[in-house]
């Protein structure tokens, strides 16, 4: 099930750190490796379609895990 998700881009320096999307009510999501450079940009306002995904487990462990499958950058 894919869901859109409205937050700021964070980069969260935990290990070797981790990339993560803080919604606007406050969720953190991890965001999965491999997502486009384009998005990874600290402070970035975006607006994210993805599939939160249930499956992985990941060393942050900061919130869900947040595959990323389209995006949209908010001025």
């Amino acid at each position: 099930m894919s869901i859109n998700v409205t937050g700021t881009i964070e980069r969260k320096e935990m290990g070797t750190g981790t990339w993560a999307l803080v919604a606007d009510n406050g969720t953190t999501y991890e965001i999965l490796r491999g997502a486009s450079k384009d998005l990874l940009k600290p402070g970035q306002k975006v607006s994210v379609v993805g599939q939160v995904k249930e499956d992985i487990m990941t060393f942050a462990m900061i919130g869900p895990v947040l595959e990323v499958q389209s995006f949209k950058v908010i001025s």
